[in-house]
């Protein structure tokens, strides 16, 4: 039991002021409700986008897309936006609806409970520090644990050694060793810059990604007064790449033909950029294309064939004081390593330690694989809302608008929660356990269900982080709230 009796109970608790919950913050505000917190564990707000601030950091998917459509941005100055330039835009949200008071900062949680008697949860936080809300939003995000490979060794090494996502500002690697761990989105666009810098670049590879030309461009001041002026060229904009971006789920889904199409668009690009036969070799991949994030890119290519850069793709044995050594015995020496080895996607939420009803412990129920009704909500977790949960990820278009499609449903929740006079909303087993059974039944038949490693399965090849379709069909599934499929406690007087 627990005495709230003198502690202020907030509506609405929200963890993480990234891009979920700066979005949830504005619609809320809309829609005219105030009673709400978000605890942010760092020292500012933006999320991925604050702490991802290497060399070359972008994002892969358009500017127009990749922003909000009810906070529009007509200036952006590239069709793929920089890192600074998307922080910035986040910065501007925080400033425009004046959001910051309504955020506190450091403020890491460790746990959260429900409690059954009074409907609440309560979230503590790593100073002890106590919280009590009627409803609990996380918003922390897929992205956002850091992931390490576990190398023997690594604590004898002499130099510094960090993730892409903690970038070491202090660390000079000009004229120096440098040692990159990983071939993902990160690595593709951090190599290209450092690689004039350094001394010697090794490219440790596990396996090579597909990398198709980047059709980037800096935007006409003209476009931009354009975008100013007439909002709805903007929303044209974004609509036609929208579309784009949606006219290439069949070749990921049921229509595996189609991509043929963009494995020969690879080839080609590949042959054109890479001289080395041995070289090009080495960088074909050897699983199906889209089973892995495609890449865009028009820097890697020619940086991975500088005199300075060497690609590795003999696997790592061990990590000594000097350098890395493979499992050849080949030692690289080294004066820093670089972990561009992703983040830890199917771990969600963690580290935080959520209890639901019964004490019933939300890792342990996904210690398998995790499952949540529209990626939102879970059965024996009542008031508590997932943004980003599992399934809801894409590997083709943008996150932004599966937010919004989540924001649609849980307005309409706390609505009905509201009109309803109802103290506890959950979603039923059943409708929880159909929709992930068509979920797993899709995913079979795409390219992301297949056998390859990838940062959206688990170690025993399930795939609880991509959307296996149209986003418009989850933007249909989300549109309204369905009250048949909870079930609901009332307010007690």
């Amino acid at each position: 039991m627990m005495n709230v009796t003198h502690s202020k109970v907030l509506k609405i608790l929200i963890i993480g002021a990234g891009f979920a919950g700066l979005g949830l913050a504005v619609r809320l505000l809309q829609s005219g409700q105030r009673d709400w917190l978000i605890l942010e564990q760092g020292e500012d707000i933006g999320g991925t986008w604050r702490v991802n601030h290497y060399p070359g950091a972008a994002c892969d998917v358009p500017s127009h897309l990749y922003s909000f459509s009810f906070a529009p941005n007509p200036d952006w100055s590239y069709k793929f936006a920089r890192q600074e330039e998307i922080f910035a835009y986040q910065q501007h949200l925080v400033q425009q609806y004046s959001l910051r008071p309504h955020i506190r900062f450091n403020c890491a949680v460790e746990s959260a409970e429900f409690d059954e008697e009074n409907g609440l949860w309560r979230v503590r936080n790593s100073e002890g520090e106590l919280f009590f809300a009627k409803v609990l939003v996380t918003a922390s995000g897929q992205l956002s644990l850091p992931k390490l490979p576990d190398l023997e060794g690594l604590e004898d090494f002499a130099g510094a050694a960090f993730h892409t996502a903690c970038w070491r500002r202090d660390v000079t690697l000009k004229g120096k060793r440098v040692a990159v761990i990983g071939s993902g989105a990160s690595a593709v666009q951090l190599v290209p810059q450092i690689a004039p810098q350094v001394a010697k670049l090794a490219l440790f590879q596990r396996s090579a990604p597909y990398v198709l030309p980047k059709p980037d461009r800096r935007y006409r001041p003209w476009e931009q007064a354009l975008w100013r002026h007439v909002p709805f060229s903007q929303t044209l904009a974004r609509w036609l790449q929208y579309v784009e971006h949606e006219a290439r789920v069949p070749a990921f889904s049921h229509l595996p033909a189609l991509m043929k199409v963009p494995q020969w668009q690879f080839r080609r690009y590949l042959a054109r950029q890479v001289q080395s036969t041995e070289l090009r070799q080495k960088l074909t991949p050897n699983y199906p294309m889209g089973c892995k994030r495609i890449l865009l890119a028009n820097d890697y290519y020619p940086a991975l064939q500088r005199d300075n850069v060497e690609v590795i793709d003999t696997p790592i044995k061990q990590v000594c004081r000097e350098g890395i050594q493979t499992q050849e015995g080949q030692l690289f020496a080294a004066d820093a390593l670089i972990f561009a080895t992703g983040f830890a996607a199917t771990d969600f939420l963690a580290p935080m330690r959520i209890v639901g009803r019964a004490g019933a412990l939300l890792s342990e129920r996904w210690k398998d694989s995790a499952q949540a009704y529209l990626g939102l909500t879970v059965h024996g977790f009542p008031n508590l809302f997932t943004l980003l949960g599992p399934n809801t990820a894409l590997g083709h278009s943008s996150m932004l608008y599966m937010m919004e499609s989540q924001y649609n449903y849980l307005l309409g929740a706390l609505k009905h929660m509201q009109q309803q006079g109802l103290q506890t909303l959950e979603v039923k087993a059943q409708p929880m356990q159909v929709f992930s059974q068509k979920l797993a039944q899709r995913l079979r038949g795409t390219v992301w269900g297949q056998g390859c490693h990838s940062w959206y399965k688990t170690e025993d090849g399930t795939n609880p982080t991509i959307w296996p379709g149209f986003t418009f069909s989850y933007r249909w599934l989300t549109r309204r709230f369905n009250p048949n499929d909870c079930v609901f406690t009332t307010l007690s007087h």
